[in-house]
């Protein structure tokens, strides 16, 4: 019971994780390149509507795009696992000593005695699944991707994408002017930036406060040097 209830713990978390990336990498494009966006507009058209326009097919541009980098991501990552099991299989059938070498030099690694690496190399040939599965975990690194990563990840990072372009766009739904518009997205975009990467760096292991400042950081650089260049250009 309590083995089984581990199991289910650990693949819990593994999932969690995939959701927690997947979210980090369709909002931190999400808020940053829209609002850059919006903020160059900004500087060059007196309409929010053209404003409105651009932001909204910049959103769905990217995060169709978004969706579809995280989809093949996904599957790249399952189409090379199945091509080294694929591998696998073949060398326990055609050189089993070579693999049961391999097998005693993973164990070799973590100190084992001769006699416990060829022990337990002969009783993993005997389940050439474990075997293989044992070769294909400890010997590449590679854990068995879910079937459904790819899709679900496309879902997730488009999602994101979306949720995270709209926090910049939305004053400009409810002002007349594109300048004033600026100001509310400015101010609700920096501080959603803040929050955002607080969180990404509390998730990731690095110090929280220094991240947000980061992370606000780079979306407010990217925005003032799109808004700058349209009006350099744009006279």
């Amino acid at each position: 019971m309590d083995g089984h209830h581990d199991h289910a713990h650990e693949e819990k978390h593994f999932r969690s994780s995939d959701l927690i990336t997947d979210i980090v990498i369709g909002m931190s494009d999400g808020l940053t390149v829209p609002f850059a966006l919006a903020a160059g507009l900004s500087g060059t058209v007196d309409s929010t509507a053209i404003v409105v326009t651009a932001g909204i097919a910049e959103i769905a541009a990217g995060s169709i795009a978004m969706g579809l980098g995280g989809y093949l991501a996904g599957r790249t990552e399952i189409d090379h696992y199945n091509s080294e099991l694929k591998r696998e299989w073949e060398e326990v059938d055609i050189v089993p000593e070579k693999e049961k070498q391999e097998v005693r030099d993973v164990f070799a690694e973590m100190g084992l005695s001769k006699h416990s690496q060829d022990m337990i190399a002969d009783e993993l040939a005997k389940d050439k699944q474990k075997w293989v599965d044992f070769m294909m975990k400890y010997e590449l690194g590679l854990d068995k991707p879910d079937p459904k990563r790819a899709r679900n990840s496309a879902f997730n990072i488009g999602v994101s994408y979306i949720v995270g372009g709209l926090v910049p766009l939305s004053p400009y739904f409810f002002v007349e002017h594109p300048i004033d518009g600026l100001k509310w997205s400015a101010a609700i975009t920096v501080v959603c930036l803040l929050i955002f990467g607080w969180f990404k760096a509390k998730f990731t292991g690095q110090k929280p406060l220094q991240g947000a400042l980061k992370v606000a950081a780079i979306g407010s650089v990217a925005a003032a040097a799109a808004f700058f260049i349209a009006r350099l250009f744009g006279g």
